[in-house]
């Protein structure tokens, strides 16, 4: 799989992301700050960049300039913020982002997102190109309350997950909350089979049942619809 380097400043989230992308196959890099980012991106070579905006020694949005203006720029990379904005969002495009993720991130837009930026080539956008706020505004509403899309990303059609993964929580009640919406999700697609949930997830039916049990996860119900 990718090797996907996480840049935030709060541990809790860094462990969590960590655990997420880690069950997902690929190798995760962990920095706090630029300058722990700055190295791991020269020794790691990651494929991707999860790159958190508000940080206490240089911000995400600089390090993104920085990157962009060496061209160091070479993997794709996602912004996350608890405070995103139009403009940071248009100036985080003009250095080369390709999507903005807003906190609490929900799962299914986390792994949506990576997915995506695995796929596709990094943009470059030419100097001087500057997007309109009507056209970002609209993008925005078509995405989804907390994914801003921008260009060079193409969003998933139909329904989207209403459920939000809430990042800023205990580690442990924040994994079980991620381990719930996974399984339901899950149950959802399989139309509730668990022996095809046992195969996409890889546990033993065994283990998946007291899994389920002790989430909580209502397994009355022979289909599921969407989160």
């Amino acid at each position: 799989m990718a090797t996907i380097l996480v840049v935030d400043d709060e541990l809790g989230i860094r462990a969590l992301l960590s655990e997420i992308l880690t069950d997902e196959g690929h190798s995760v890099e962990l920095a706090e700050n630029a300058a722990q980012a700055r190295a791991a991106r020269d020794r790691a070579r990651p494929d991707l960049v999860l790159l958190d905006i508000w940080m206490p020694d240089v911000d995400g949005v600089t390090l993104l300039k920085e990157w962009n203006a060496c061209a160091l720029l070479t993997m794709p990379v996602i912004m996350m913020s608890g405070h995103g904005t139009i403009d940071t969002a248009v100036e985080a495009t003009k250095n080369g982002a390709i999507a903005f993720l807003e906190k609490p991130i929900t799962l299914q837009k986390l792994l949506r997102a990576v997915e995506q930026g695995l796929v596709k080539p990094t943009p470059r956008a030419p100097a001087g190109t500057v997007m309109a706020r009507g056209d970002l505004g609209h993008a925005l509403t078509s995405a989804g309350s907390n994914v801003m899309a921008l260009p060079g990303v193409t969003m998933a059609h139909g329904p989207q997950p209403e459920q939000s993964f809430d990042l800023d929580r205990p580690l442990r009640e924040a994994r079980d909350a991620f381990e719930k919406s996974y399984f339901e999700f899950h149950l959802s697609q399989e139309n509730g089979s668990m022996t095809r949930v046992a195969e996409k997830t890889g546990l033993e039916r065994t283990h998946l049942y007291r899994k389920l049990k002790q989430l909580g996860v209502d397994l009355s119900r022979g289909k599921r619809g969407s989160l």
